[in-house]
């Protein structure tokens, strides 16, 4: 059994500089392989203690039992600022409160029965473009880009990614991809709030670019809210919902960040889950050829069809699993604390990391394998429960998980229905995590239609 690829851990000792220089490249194989077993563990700056922990129940009092005393830190949103400014991602407190208050009513209940056939629509174009490049090594994460922008567009503007302001949007993100490392140098050294931050000149070019393309599709919206001709989709139910404490809509400049924030999230972690879930396929062709079979299901835009796709759920959770987009997550010490027998101070960093809670060695079984079985074990059930968080956790669980978990089984089994992906074997993609978990140099696959 092909076991999936994992980046090279570094040694466990590494000055503060060739750590920043690695975070800076790629958190992941910055980080020691004693991760992958340790509950807890301390690391140490001339600014900052940051201890990242993978023991399910500290984790459960960071993220669920008492998140008002572990904020997010700043630390890893100063480097998203220029893009997603004040937005729901990087905010805390009453503000942060009041964004979800406003947010969460449009992901909730029948929602997803309503954006079903924009997503359907999106995996019919992606199964469509995938069929023009039928027997070539084709670039997964390319196309796995262009299919997540494509449902974001659809749901959110009720527009495709062929419509002149979404393809730009979507140009100008792939510049900013590019020029965007994953931290500031802020992360590394607290700055006072003063002093202007240092970003490299094309990423702010292209931050402001992304926001001016939302900021005309926001404004379109209103006006069209205003005068009652607005489509029913994810905008004009967020633009129109009104919070119930203060009694106020989202302001443009407002809506601008958190439309920034939902193309940022809910495109780049879905194209790297797709991608990384297409290679896994591609390695593990027994898999591939069970989930076929099922997809054969998909003939009609039926929501009840999600029902079906048993098979292709469990995959997607196990890339899930191994590749979680969101490799990181960063809180802030709010107030003293000891957490196995180590003084944590006020303004320390507790970092959880899914990639490696997720392959934990002392709590997984076979945690580098690829298993999609393991969820209807004993041991993949309570770990599922305790040590699985590729949405986060608590009041801060990703709003759109359950979008999610639609979204991805369902392109997933439409590319395989008529598609077999191949490894190439000169290929095989070392991931990294930008500003999510990508492959170095692309995932290239051979796509064969069956």
């Amino acid at each position: 059994m092909t076991l999936p690829p994992k980046p090279d851990s570094r040694p466990d000792k590494v000055s503060l500089w060739r750590y920043a220089k690695l975070f800076r490249q790629d958190i992941l194989s910055a980080q020691p392989a004693r991760l992958y077993r340790a509950w807890m563990a301390e690391f140490k700056t001339p600014f900052f203690r940051s201890y990242l922990m993978n023991q399910p129940d500290l984790i459960k009092t960071v993220l669920k039992t008492r998140p008002n005393d572990f904020p997010k830190s700043d630390r890893i949103g100063e480097g998203l600022r220029p893009l997603l400014g004040n937005s729901v991602f990087l905010t805390n407190g009453e503000t942060w409160k009041r964004q979800r208050r406003i947010i969460d009513p449009a992901f909730e209940g029948g929602r997803l029965r309503d954006t079903f056939p924009a997503m359907w629509d999106a995996a019919e174009a992606a199964a469509e473009r995938l069929g023009t490049r039928e027997g070539q090594v084709v670039e997964i994460e390319a196309e796995t880009s262009h299919a997540a922008a494509d449902v974001i567009f659809r749901t959110l503007f009720s527009i495709p990614i062929d419509h002149h302001l979404a393809r730009d949007v979507f140009d100008e993100f792939k510049t900013y991809q590019r020029s965007q490392p994953i931290l500031n140098i802020a992360a590394f050294i607290p700055l006072p709030r003063w002093l202007p931050r240092i970003f490299r000149r094309d990423t702010r070019s292209s931050a402001a670019k992304i926001r001016q393309l939302i900021t005309t599709l926001t404004e379109d919206r209103m006006a069209k809210i205003k005068d009652g001709t607005a489509p029913s989709d994810l905008a004009t139910k967020i633009m129109t919902t009104v919070d119930p404490v203060d009694g106020d809509t989202f302001t443009t400049q407002e809506m601008v960040d958190q439309v920034a924030i939902f193309f940022l999230a809910g495109h780049e972690t879905s194209a790297s889950a797709l991608a990384w879930t297409l290679y896994l396929m591609a390695t593990h062709p027994e898999w591939q050829d069970r989930l076929a079979q099922e997809a054969q299901q998909i003939d009609t835009c039926d929501f009840s069809v999600m029902s079906k796709l048993r098979l292709s759920r469990d995959v997607f959770r196990e890339a899930l699993r191994l590749y979680p987009p969101v490799p990181m997550m960063v809180r802030e010490a709010a107030c003293p604390e000891e957490f196995r027998a180590r003084n944590i101070k006020v303004g320390s960093q507790l970092v959880i990391s899914p990639w490696h809670l997720h392959r934990h060695e002392r709590l997984w079984d076979n945690p580098d394998g690829f298993d999609p079985d393991r969820w209807h074990t004993e041991n993949g059930q309570k770990c599922s429960r305790e040590a699985y968080l590729p949405f986060s956790a608590g009041a801060r669980v990703c709003p759109g998980a359950g979008f999610a978990m639609v979204e991805g089984p369902l392109i997933l089994s439409r590319l395989l229905r008529d598609f077999r992906v191949e490894a190439v074997d000169t290929r095989v993609p070392v991931p990294v995590a930008h500003l999510t978990v990508r492959s170095k140099d692309g995932i290239w696959l051979r796509v064969v239609r069956r």
